[in-house]
């Protein structure tokens, strides 16, 4: 448990699989709060967890809920978040600020990151991890940071492609992530199979995966490892035809002035609206994917 367990709460189905060392997966629930609109983000949250469900691991979707960081919601809560228009945008520098605030609201990968590896959960699952922004090098997501210090498998289908991906894959060079293409040499840009940039390794296994973890922790080192799995090939999107939707996203956004925290929200619902819903519908079908793979990795990763 973590060290200040007043400002935690874990349901114990979670406790008692983490204390068995049983497969458990941490989900995110900023995809809830902000990515994706009422009702397609509820049926994504239960998919999710019924998808993990389904591969004999227990979920664990993370959220701060009357500012308690809570790991393992009730389907009361998620419908709660999925409904809450208030609900905050949660990282790792904002749980001070939601604690004492009592705020509701979703978790970032960063956030997410920082509540699973302290209730001892050790595989997460989410859609793309932010990173680099376009146009503008020094919008750097807390995601890279968090990435960079904390010893949790990532399943991932890359970064978010409204970000500037090859800046973000060498700032996690930098950093010293291991990024790790799943059954791909290339890494994904999250809509679309492949970006043309190179992963730094690659699984072709849940197997291999959890070793390539195992290892890299064997020798002191920190850092989370980062596992790109592209979306499903039927879902996929070409790669310039999502670009050019991002392209006009990025010129309304700079146009309406939008900053900050309300760039990405902004850039995934106007890509969406540009594409027809296609990038939704890829958004959904990669995140599911996600979700079984980090079940399936988690289960070799008890075994260590």
């Amino acid at each position: 448990m973590p060290p200040n367990n007043l400002h935690f709460l874990i349901t114990p189905e979670i406790a008692q699989a983490v204390d068995a060392h049983q497969p458990v997966v941490a989900l995110e629930s900023t995809v809830i709060t902000h990515g994706l609109p009422y009702p397609e983000n509820l049926a994504l949250a239960r998919d999710m967890e019924s998808e993990i469900r389904q591969q004999g691991a227990t979920p664990a979707t993370i959220a701060v809920i009357e500012g308690q960081i809570t790991i393992g919601l009730s389907d009361a809560q998620l419908e709660a978040l999925a409904r809450g228009a208030a609900a905050h945008k949660i990282s790792s520098r904002d749980f001070a600020a939601a604690i004492a605030k009592r705020w509701n609201g979703g978790t970032t990968v960063a956030g997410t990151l920082v509540a699973a590896h302290a209730a001892g959960i050790g595989v997460f699952a989410t859609g793309g991890i932010g990173g680099v922004h376009r146009d503008a090098p020094t919008d750097v997501s807390a995601d890279l940071t968090q990435l960079s210090r904390t010893p949790v498998v990532v399943v991932c289908a890359g970064a978010k492609a409204i970000l500037d991906l090859p800046a973000t894959l060498e700032m996690l060079e930098t950093l010293g992530v291991p990024v790790v293409g799943y059954q791909t040499d290339d890494f994904p840009a999250f809509y679309s199979s492949s970006s043309g940039l190179k992963a730094s390794a690659r699984a072709d296994s849940p197997v291999e995966a959890a070793a390539i973890a195992h290892a890299h922790w064997s020798l002191g080192l920190e850092s989370a490892i980062l596992v790109a799995q592209p979306p499903p090939a039927e879902a996929a999107l070409p790669l310039e035809a999502v670009n050019d939707a991002i392209q006009q996203a990025l010129s309304e956004a700079q146009a309406r002035h939008i900053r900050g925290q309300a760039v990405t929200p902004f850039l995934l619902a106007r890509v969406s609206e540009l594409t027809g819903g296609a990038s939704l519908r890829t958004n959904l079908a990669l995140l599911r994917n996600n979700a079984r793979l980090a079940a399936h990795i988690a289960a070799e990763l008890v075994k260590y």
